[in-house]
Formats: C-alpha cells, sequence, structure tokens
C-alpha cells in the first residue's frame, strides 16, 4: 500500500458515496421492502395483474441495487484495510497484494455505477415500443429490416429484456417491412434510445444475379411505454381506423378473423398498427398505447428541439440520421458515426453485441452534456 494508491482508495470511496445519493441507492432499498411487505400480504395474488406488475417491479429495482451489492463488498475490504494501514506500518506492507487487488476492482466497479449516470432521463426507467422500417434499397432493404429485428431480438435476449412482436408485416420476396416491438425491462428506453435513427448496410446483394454491391437502408424508432396516468388529449374524430386480417402466427382465431388494427392520426400522419393479440379490442388497445406514445415523444422532441434552438445548437432529427454503417463489402466493419466507435467482428454485431456500443453513445452524450 503506497501513498497514491491510499490517496486514489480515499477519492474512490468518496465518489461512491456520491454515487449511492445520485443514484437513490437508498431510496430503492426502501422501494424493495415496500414491495416485499406488499408480496407478504395475504391478498397479493387477488389482482394477478397488479401482482405480476410488483414482481417484475422488484425484479428491475433488484437489477439496479445488484451492482452495488458487489461494489459494497470491496469496499468494506478496502476501508479495512486503510484502517488498519493508519494502526500500523506493518499492516500496510502485509496487505499490498490484497489491497491493489481490491482496488483494481473498486475502480472497474465504479466506472459501472457512474455510466448508470447516463440512465437517469426522465423517462430511461420505462419500457420501449421500438419499430423497425425498411428503406431505400428495394428487397434488400427488407432483407435487411429482418436482419435487424433478429440482431435486437438476439441483444434483448441477452440481456434479459422481456419482448413481444405486436405487429410485423412481411415482403413477399424477402424480409419484413415493418415490426413492432414492445420491450419491458429496466432501462428499456433509456438503453434503445441510442438506436434511434437510419442504419445502413453495404455488401453484396444476394438478390442480384450480377452479384454487385449494394447499399440498404433501415430506419429504427423507439419511444417510452407512458404511464396511462399521462395526459394526452386523443380526439376520437383525428382518427382513421382500418381492420384487417393478421398476417403472422398466432393461431387460426389471429389468421381467420379482421382482428388487427391500424390507426391513423389524421393531424400528424402517424401510423401504429397491431395484430398479435387474440382479439380486436386487445389490438385496438395496444394499438392506441403505442400511439399514446408516440404522441409523446413527438411533443417530447418538440420541445427539446425548442430548447436547442434558443441557445443556438444545432440538431438532427433522430428519423432520417444516418447513426451506423455496416459494412460487408469490399471491407467488413461496423461504425457508428456519431461515437466513431468501430469494429471489423461485424458478425457479433449482427448477432446482438450491441452493448459496447450502446454505451460508447450515452457515454458520448454526457461527454455533449457538459461541454
Amino acid at each position: 500500500m503506497n501513498p497514491e494508491e491510499i490517496r486514489e482508495a480515499q477519492n474512490l470511496l468518496k465518489i461512491l458515496s456520491d454515487l449511492k445519493e445520485k443514484l437513490a441507492y437508498e431510496e430503492s432499498l426502501k422501494e424493495i421492502a415496500s414491495i416485499e411487505e406488499k408480496m407478504n400480504e395475504q391478498d397479493f395474488w387477488d389482482n394477478q395483474d397488479a401482482a405480476q406488475k410488483h414482481v417484475e417491479e422488484l425484479k428491475n429495482i433488484k437489477a439496479v441495487v445488484a451492482p452495488f451489492e458487489k461494489v459494497e463488498a470491496v469496499a468494506g475490504n478496502i476501508e479495512t484495510a486503510l484502517e488498519l494501514a493508519a494502526e500500523a506500518e506493518e499492516a500496510a506492507e502485509a496487505l499490498g497484494d490484497e489491497f491493489s487487488a481490491d482496488l483494481e476492482k473498486l475502480r472497474g466497479l465504479i466506472a459501472e455505477l457512474e455510466f448508470r449516470l447516463s440512465l437517469t432521463g426522465e423517462h430511461d426507467k420505462s419500457d420501449a415500443f421500438m419499430v423497425i422500417h425498411c428503406g431505400a434499397g428495394g428487397t434488400d432493404a427488407c432483407d435487411w429490416a429482418q436482419m435487424l429485428l433478429r440482431m435486437y431480438l438476439r441483444f434483448l435476449e441477452r440481456h434479459n429484456f422481456t419482448v413481444k412482436v405486436l405487429d410485423i408485416n412481411y415482403e413477399d420476396e424477402a424480409g419484413i417491412k415493418d415490426a413492432t416491438l414492445e420491450v419491458k425491462g429496466r432501462y428499456a428506453f433509456g438503453y434503445l434510445r441510442s438506436e434511434i435513427g437510419v442504419h445502413r448496410l453495404v455488401r453484396i446483394s444476394p438478390f442480384n444475379y450480377a452479384a454487385k454491391r449494394h447499399t440498404s437502408f433501415a430506419s429504427i424508432d423507439v419511444t417510452p411505454v407512458v404511464d396511462e396516468d399521462i395526459d394526452i388529449e386523443i380526439n376520437e374524430s383525428d382518427l382513421k381506423l382500418d381492420f384487417f386480417r393478421a398476417s403472422g402466427a398466432g393461431g387460426q382465431h389471429v389468421n381467420v378473423t379482421d382482428s388487427a388494427v391500424r390507426i391513423t392520426h389524421i393531424p400528424t400522419g402517424v401510423v401504429v398498427s397491431c395484430q398479435n393479440e387474440r382479439s380486436q379490442h386487445a389490438n385496438r388497445r395496444t394499438a392506441m398505447q403505442i400511439l399514446k406514445s408516440r404522441l409523446y415523444k413527438r411533443e417530447m422532441d418538440r420541445r427539446a428541439e425548442e430548447r436547442a434552438k434558443a441557445y443556438g445548437e444545432k440538431m438532427s432529427t433522430s428519423f432520417g440520421s444516418q447513426i451506423r454503417n455496416y459494412v460487408q463489402h469490399p471491407y467488413r466493419l461496423v461504425k457508428d458515426v456519431r461515437t466513431g466507435l468501430e469494429t471489423g467482428n461485424v458478425d457479433a454485431i449482427l448477432d446482438g453485441d450491441l452493448m459496447p456500443f450502446i454505451k460508447a453513445y450515452l457515454r458520448h452524450q454526457i461527454g455533449k452534456g457538459r461541454q
């Protein structure tokens, strides 16, 4: 234990204390205790829907608290070592290697907690709706949209999010025209908002007999699932409803009745649809929830743009802004144009290994906020 290590350890312990306050660690512990107390009540399971929400909430909060539990154990070792070193110089020498190892662990754990600060936005903890749209590029673009769908499903599965495909429209030849996902889990919107924008693929087209290089585009839009108590006025007269036969999986009932619902919000042109539920009523309810979230985010984006203009900032719109290139020919590279992060392991990215890109973007946003 040298003086430099001791100073660093003391500084890291202070940072940890600040992070507990900023990330509401104590409040999370109280929430856990409160939910567990409710779960012990005899009538807890009388309302299945409410009970399930509490179970999911408990699971999500515990996932947030877990990193603190890891860091607390290491921080406890370091605090003990500092106390012993202050009492006897021999203790400082004897604990040298163990102290250095714990210090290295503490650095990494605190860096992970500091990353959590990038997920403190108003809706970052919310569930999310994700919409994938094919763009320019014909059949290749539809195939690219389906590749992105697989990529995100793999990513979400890997990180223990719950995903439901609410709507999917297949292209006749190959791929999909669009797909809508409902993603549940702590920080679903916080992570996925990094993916909003246009994704560009360059490859040798499997649909071109001349085997020429082809560029395809697909767009990603993500909105938070807003609470039901948030007041968003939607007039029935502003809605156009279409009912049609669902085309995807879901059993006989889904496919032989006009249960799928498409809702167009006439004033804004926003169109949402849902065909995965078992009844027309359920599809309409889910589609209205998606519409409410889309309109809410639209209003929040408008206000953010107005604030940016007031401060003289230049903002690109989220939809239509190219954020990431995926190149499979003539070389192999995935590069995020916002952060500059790149990798040659294209296959890993398309298999859902997105977290490095997501973290880089969120840290990039923190950096911009400090400028």
